[in-house]
């Protein structure tokens, strides 16, 4: 009876199509085309040997050579893998592994956030050991004026998206007596979050803080808030503290992760 023949490890592979990729990711990150000599040099091999490895993937239509300037860049089937690879990412299920890395690091409450037809509305919610005593779960619609959640979406969703609910909830709070009650103190809380990169909260729950940072998908545009919630004794909002940094560092991570390139 014949043997089977065992499955290739994670250890073997083909050494030049690695060595030759590297020319393909300096493309892949690079403004523009690039020259030949500039292109070998980043990807740390000899010009002779780039060269070599350009003239096949220019065969496969991985990268392409300007005809006037001789310069290199990403070919049409570069674009057709690029563009496959957008088109089977789901961005929840792609964020979920994130999420449980996040609670797992910071020791924190965690969540994600979708804007929906109500608003910024919790999707995914994994509570810590020491989970908050809060009246938010799955489902939960955020206020955009006062929450950390709600902040991340009013600062990086369009105006047009966000200007109704907005004016709504300002009449409420001023009804109420919360803040904020002005458009203006909406105007400079925008651009804290966007000079820093996230939104950062302990006044929305007594005694409980949050922070949500953006996710923006290949487009640019924002695609989840990625969140962490915590007593305020414990959850440190301070822009250089661990938790401001660790749900910087994820949420900087799953956007390229989603094919966002700043």
């Amino acid at each position: 009876m014949a043997r089977v023949k065992p499955a290739e490890t994670d250890s073997q592979g083909v050494q030049s199509i690695e060595v030759g990729g590297r020319l393909l990711r300096v493309l892949a990150a690079a403004a523009g085309p690039m020259m030949l000599r500039d292109l070998a040099a980043a990807a740390q091999m000899p010009p002779a040997k780039a060269h070599r490895y350009l003239a096949s993937y220019a065969r496969m239509g991985l990268v392409e050579q300007e005809a006037a300037s001789g310069r290199y860049d990403l070919g049409a089937f570069a674009l057709e893998l690029g563009l496959g690879a957008l088109a089977r990412i789901e961005p929840l299920q792609v964020a979920d592994p994130v999420l449980r890395e996040l609670r797992d690091e910071i020791g924190e409450t965690v969540a994600l956030a979708v804007w929906a037809n109500h608003g910024a509305t919790i999707v995914r919610w994994l509570g810590a050991n020491t989970p908050v005593a809060a009246s938010l779960r799955v489902g939960s619609v955020m206020p955009l004026t006062r929450s950390a959640t709600g902040g991340a979406f009013l600062a990086w969703l369009p105006e047009a998206q966000t200007r109704a609910l907005v004016r709504a909830e300002l009449e409420e709070n001023r009804r109420l007596g919360l803040e904020p009650a002005a458009a203006a103190e909406i105007e400079r809380a925008v651009a804290d979050m966007r000079r820093h990169g996230l939104a950062r909260t302990s006044h929305f729950i007594a005694g409980i803080s949050g922070i949500a940072a953006p996710v923006f998908s290949h487009t640019g545009d924002m695609e989840l808030a990625l969140i962490a919630l915590g007593y305020s004794a414990t959850l440190d909002l301070s822009l250089q503290g661990p938790h401001v940094a660790a749900v910087r560092r994820r949420a900087a991570g799953l956007s390229a992760r989603l094919g966002y390139r700043p």
